[in-house]
Formats: structure tokens, sequence, C-alpha cells
């Protein structure tokens, strides 16, 4: 797919150069204060007419005032999940400021794209599961000790909007967009970091919902267990980890060795060309971003980190 889009790519670490190329000949420069390697050093560096959309891959700190000055001249803006804020009242302003100005503002969750989570919205919307009596997931990866080094990532709530953003997103997307469940923290750990490293959320309100995310697991792993009325379906790590394995059940009455159909994909992952492709398209059509769900995704991590004693999950020194 090509567009006749300009794209500037903001924040040049790992996320920035998979963004860079993902976007390919229509990334017309990068910015980044401490990379040398980028075009620019600040993005008010940058010619207004030179482009016609960011994609910003900085740290959570300095993402609303990049943001403000973005949507307010007329770019669209894709951004790293999450997209925090001290009050959900931040937010609101950014969706005003897309909404006069015309521009899309998308939150990334590149996770929506990886095919087993498709197949597994298609299988629910569809309706042959039934009722959904539970879900879980499990999000692993090995980055404790790199977070610990890190200059600014060991701090506020930790793992908790790192990882948890994702599932959290994860279950509006399968679940439907006006999924608004209250979760608790069933547990909460510092096992090798400042900031939480391993957390555990539940909630009963609706299907009971278990989620897990660790920076412990020394080797990355994703799973995901739906049970319902009809059957269960299952997710078995992420393309990027490959090998990925989705698993339907049909349930047998009044009980059996359940029927199953398993697809099994070895590929590169797909996600952040897709992703890409999605928002250039919502960018040409006028539709509208993402950023209502920011809102219920803010909130829910703000509260769920003044649970465990967190009084901001921003950054110390983020804007507020």
């Amino acid at each position: 797919m090509s567009s006749n889009m300009r794209v500037i790519v903001i924040g040049m670490g790992v996320q920035g150069y998979k963004r860079q190329g993902a976007a390919g000949n229509e990334c017309v420069a990068t910015v980044d204060p401490v990379n040398g390697d980028a075009d620019f050093q600040f993005v008010k560096d940058v010619a207004l007419s030179d482009f016609d959309a960011a994609l910003v891959c900085t740290p959570d700190e300095v993402k609303l005032e990049l943001l403000m000055y973005l949507l307010s001249n007329s770019k669209h803006v894709l951004v790293e999940k999450p997209l925090l804020a001290a009050n959900d009242d931040e937010i609101k302003t950014l969706a005003a400021l897309a909404k006069e100005n015309n521009v899309v503002c998308y939150t990334a969750y590149n996770h929506r794209f990886e095919p087993h989570f498709v197949r597994m919205k298609e299988l629910i919307d569809s309706g042959v599961l039934g009722e959904i009596y539970s879900l879980r997931m499990f999000y692993g990866n090995g980055t404790a000790r790199l977070v610990r080094d890190s200059a600014w990532r060991d701090q506020a709530a930790g793992v908790l909007p790192d990882l948890g953003s994702h599932l959290l997103d994860t279950l509006r997307y399968w679940l439907g967009g006006n999924y608004k469940a209250d979760f608790e923290v069933c547990g909460a750990f510092r096992h090798e970091n400042n900031s939480f490293d391993h957390v555990i959320l539940g909630s009963n309100d609706g299907p009971a919902i278990q989620l897990e995310m660790t920076m412990l697991s020394w080797r990355n792993h994703f799973t995901c267990d739906v049970f319902a009325e009809k059957g269960s379906a299952h997710i078995e790590s992420l393309c990027k980890w490959g090998p990925s394995t989705f698993i339907h059940r049909t349930r047998v009455l009044p009980a059996g060795r359940p029927p199953e159909e398993t697809e099994t994909l070895v590929q590169d992952d797909p996600t952040w060309v897709d992703e890409y492709h999605h928002f250039i398209r919502l960018c040409q059509s006028g539709s509208a971003g993402n950023i209502v769900n920011d809102i219920w995704l803010n909130k829910t991590l703000r509260t769920l980190a003044q649970q465990v004693g967190v009084e901001s999950i921003l950054p110390e020194g983020a804007h507020s």
C-alpha cells in the first residue's frame, strides 16, 4: 500500500525504527534529541509544510506536549501506547483538538493486528461460542533488567501500564468498545525493580477476567484461554515469538472430549505494517481515531495504580 502521506517519526528508539520501517518511503524525516542518526533534534525544527502526520514513539512524559503541538497544527498523529495523563480532562482536550482540526489522533495497540487476535474477535463476534464465562490472559517478557537499568522506565507503576494497557485494550477489542468492567489488583510485586515487574488483575464484572503481566518470563510468551457456553478458544504465543497457535474447541454435551480446530502460524510479525496502513486509511477517510478508548484505559490504569499505593501512573516529571 502506498499513499501521498508524508510522515515523520519522533523518537528513534526500538519502536521508532520499527515505525520508520513500516512507513518506508513515506517517512520524510526523523526526530530525536539524543540519537545522532536522526534528521532533527526537535519537532519544531521540522517545517510544518513538510509533513502531514507524525508517528510519536517517545517516553510517556513528553507525549502530551508533543500531541498538543501536532494536533493544534492540524497534523495527524499515531502515538505509541499507553497514552497517559494525570487526569482525564487532558485526554479529552486532545480529542477536542483533533476534532476541531479535522485530524486523527490514534493510539497504537499493534496486537489488535495479530492474526490470531483478529481470529479471536471474529469467533467471539460470530456468536459460535455463546455466552462467555471466563477469559484469562498471560503476557510475559524478560525485560526486568533492561527496565531497571533504564534512565526513565523503572518508575511509577512499571509493568502495569506497560503490558497491562495491551491486555486491557485487547479486552475492549474482543468484547466490544463499550466494555467497561471494574478491575482489582490481585497481586503486585517488585521482585527485581523499583517499579512493579509482575502484576495480576481480576474482574468479576461480567465474564470472570484474569490478566497477568510480568517482566520476569525469561522466554517471552503470551497465552489466552476463553471458556464459553458452547466451547472454548485458546491462543499460544505471538507471531513475533512464533510459532503462534489458535485452537477452537466445540463443547460436547453432556460431557466428553471436544473436537478441535487448530491453526499454527510461523511467520514474521505483521502487526507494525498492518497497523500503519490502518492509520493511513483513517487519515485519508476522515475517520475518527481511538482516543475515546484512552479515556477508559487511563482511568482504569490510574485507579489500579492507586490501589497499590502509586499515586501517579506517569513517570516523575511528566506533564500534568
